[in-house]
């Protein structure tokens, strides 16, 4: 079977991460996450892949090749016109032929084991008459914000996007296998109000043509659509990683069970990392520092004397000088934190804290959530970030200030305290 893989899209939720790269190449557990859908694809047995590219498609060219590093046959689709999911896969038809084919999102990332269940319950349905598609569902606690699927005993009956009176918890998990008259139902399907062709527009004709399209469940499921959805994922990667040391851990550091750290990198002594942890290349760590659970450091990062991290992405080349926090947060490439640098993770109330995604103000649902910082941002010492603020790529916040609002890209941030001076003499009140 051939898999169809769209990563197009241009992550406007994600930003200001995806200002700098295509949200397909953000890191989870040390790898791109679309390094996990592909590995999750060839580890299922499907090598021959199309992948629908557009924004940062130069990136993903580069990073991906012809697939051969990673034992695939790898085809690039360009869609020019961002036009929706529907359109994307209509693109591939020259690709598929006439041959049933899997399709998913590439910021869509499951367990191996779900996608290899998918695929039995595939061969179980395939040979039934009028064999449309297999949708991937997963339960939820508020279906008022997904695609929900209704089902007439174990078919699909209708797909509502966002419904207000809920029916169903069954969410579309954006992972599939059509027949190839998707591409009929998808040339009969019109516009959506958003201006483009929607996928699940094109199930909705497929099942009215008499098309039977049926389910099957996953275990996990996260759709990296939003900047903390990163910090889930990256959880779950890691825990199912295994520790190894390939670098060089001093004499009075302690390195705890399920830790991986690369080749060329230091663990100084003093330091205290728990896993799971990852650790890349040439990272240079402590001495006296404490790295806690599910924090993931990029390639050559500095992590420095008595810095606490927990629960962070810290990607390529940044330094998070010494007697800095960093707490449930993603910071980018190239970053540089001064020493001192707090970031809070905690509102007082203890209420979920709240974050700006794509021009309005959502509820994260965590209680515990930092920062997101760009790629190419500068701190000055003692500067404290605020809990659920974002900071835009080539920024720079000044010493000492302290950060409630959001910091759009290319924007220096300073405070100037107002200096008084008096005469004083050692001795005298």
């Amino acid at each position: 079977m051939k898999a169809v893989v769209l990563a197009a899209g241009l992550g406007t939720r994600m930003r200001p991460l995806t200002f700098t790269k295509p949200k397909f190449l953000l890191p989870v557990a040390g790898k791109p996450a679309l390094d996990h859908v592909l590995l999750l694809l060839k580890n299922a047995g499907i090598n021959e892949i199309a992948m629908i590219v557009g924004y940062g498609r130069e990136h993903l060219i580069k990073r991906y090749g012809d697939g051969s590093e990673f034992g695939i046959k790898l085809r690039y689709i360009h869609q020019q016109k961002l036009l929706g999911t529907a359109n994307a896969i209509s693109l591939a038809e020259d690709f598929v032929g006439n041959e049933n084919f899997l399709a998913i999102n590439g910021d869509t990332l499951i367990d191996q084991e779900s996608l290899n269940l998918f695929l039995r319950r595939y061969g179980e349905v395939a040979p039934t008459p009028n064999f449309g598609g297999l949708m991937a569902t997963i339960e939820v606690e508020k279906p008022e914000q997904f695609g929900i699927v209704f089902l007439k005993g174990d078919k699909v009956s209708e797909i509502v996007e966002k419904p207000k009176r809920v029916k169903s918890r069954l969410a579309n998990a954006g992972v599939y296998v059509f027949s190839p008259a998707i591409f009929e139902a998808i040339k009969r399907t019109r516009k959506s109000k958003r201006g483009e062709y929607e996928l699940t527009t094109s199930i909705q004709i497929l099942i009215k043509k008499g098309k039977m399209v049926y389910t099957s469940p996953l275990a996990l499921w996260a759709d990296i659509g939003r900047p903390w959805d990163l910090l889930i994922v990256n959880e779950y990667f890691l825990r199912g990683q295994r520790g190894e040391i390939h670098g060089k851990v001093e004499v009075g550091a302690s390195v705890e069970d399920n830790v991986y750290v690369g080749e060329g990198s230091r663990i100084r002594s003093g330091s205290y990392i728990l896993g799971p942890t990852y650790i890349g290349r040439d990272c240079d760590i402590g001495p006296n520092c404490f790295i806690r659970p599910c924090t993931s450091i990029g390639d050559d990062a500095r992590i420095g004397n008595a810095v606490e991290v927990k629960n962070s992405i810290i990607m390529d080349h940044t330094n998070i000088g010494h007697l800095s926090y960093v707490g449930d947060s993603v910071i980018g490439n190239n970053c540089n934190l001064g020493a001192g640098t707090t970031i809070a993770n905690l509102r007082l109330d203890e209420k979920p804290i709240k974050m700006e995604v794509g021009g309005k103000v959502v509820n994260s649902g965590r209680r515990k959530l930092g920062t997101i910082i760009a790629d190419n941002v500068r701190t000055g010492i003692n500067c404290t970030i605020n809990v659920g603020v974002k900071i835009g790529p080539n920024s720079a916040v000044g010493p000492g200030a302290v950060i409630y609002e959001d910091v759009p890209p290319d924007t220096m941030v300073f405070v100037k305290p107002a200096l008084k001076k008096r005469e004083w003499k050692p001795g005298r009140s």
